[in-house]
């Protein structure tokens, strides 16, 4: 599933093409993806505005001008494709990008923007991802936000406030951190690259950290995430940003997915462990 860094990869792919285009027509071809869409889909948005495009944990949220905010989230092989015509086109001129089968094409969005008309259109093999809509100004108090730990790109994201998250948590600190409650957006993979980074291991129970770790792990976050959008986020099966390119963060992983190899620090052999049903990879030597 994409992760935070994916999901702000597609924010910054999406944000051009849709901050102040108009939605003209919304092409569902089919009621519902892994939910069913909201009633009356399709006539809430058209005639709407987007006013803003962005991303909590890992939705994404277009605040329209009709009041409502459009909820997005990917799910495991959701993806947003986008094909402009050009000023003064037709909407109907577009191709299809040839990355991705049409026959899996589930919503398509034609929008009216600055430089012309646009079709964005999602994507999804597998049916996981979801779509929803909410009154903008009871967004954090809908079932999808209103639990959400902070945002650990934000300025707001601080070492007490990690500690403090932890605290109470007898889980090991892999699980604790993979729980969107503590901190929003993280997943498998971030949490076994920053625990590395951080030399604390994927075992050690989350309320016993010192303040040492804490802050050697929140420092390993935010550096782990801002590398990995730097890089485009990880191409693993089937992400891809919405013009098509891949992420390239994989071909940088320390411990992810390397059972096996040597630990780039100490040269000891990467370990893989399953926790609550997800693989953990880190080195025995390097995380204490």
């Amino acid at each position: 599933m994409p992760e935070l860094p994916e999901v702000e990869t597609v924010r910054r792919g999406l944000e051009p093409a849709m901050v102040g285009a108009v939605f003209r027509a919304v092409e569902t071809r089919r009621p519902d993806l892994r939910f069913p869409l909201p009633p009356r889909f399709a006539g809430r948005l058209v005639g709407a505005t987007v006013q803003s495009l962005g991303r909590r944990g890992k939705y994404l949220t277009a605040a329209l001008s009709t009041g409502e905010t459009l909820i997005m989230h990917l799910g495991m092989s959701g993806r947003f494709t986008i094909a402009a015509s050009g000023a003064g086109a037709r909407p109907g001129a577009f191709h299809h990008a040839a990355a991705t089968d049409p026959a899996h094409d589930h919503i398509a969005f034609l929008m009216d923007g600055p430089g012309g008309f646009l079709r964005i259109d999602y994507n999804d093999p597998r049916r996981f991802g979801f779509m929803d809509l909410a009154a903008s100004a009871a967004l954090s108090s809908t079932s999808h936000f209103k639990d959400m730990g902070p945002e650990p790109t934000e300025d707001g994201f601080t070492p007490a406030m990690l500690a403090a998250a932890l605290a109470a948590r007898r889980a090991p600190v892999k699980a604790a951190l993979l729980d969107q409650r503590v901190i929003a957006g993280l997943g498998n993979i971030y949490v076994c690259e920053a625990l590395f980074a951080a030399g604390v291991s994927p075992r050690r129970p989350a309320s016993t950290l010192s303040q040492t770790r804490i802050a050697r792990l929140h420092g390993a976050i935010r550096a782990t995430l801002a590398e990995a959008i730097l890089a485009g986020g990880s191409s693993l099966r089937d992400f891809a940003a919405s013009d098509g390119a891949l992420g390239y963060f994989q071909h940088r992983f320390k411990v992810y997915d390397r059972e096996g190899a040597s630990c780039p620090v100490c040269k000891a052999r990467v370990r893989r462990i399953v926790q609550a049903g997800r693989s953990t990879f880190y080195c025995g030597k390097c995380q204490r």
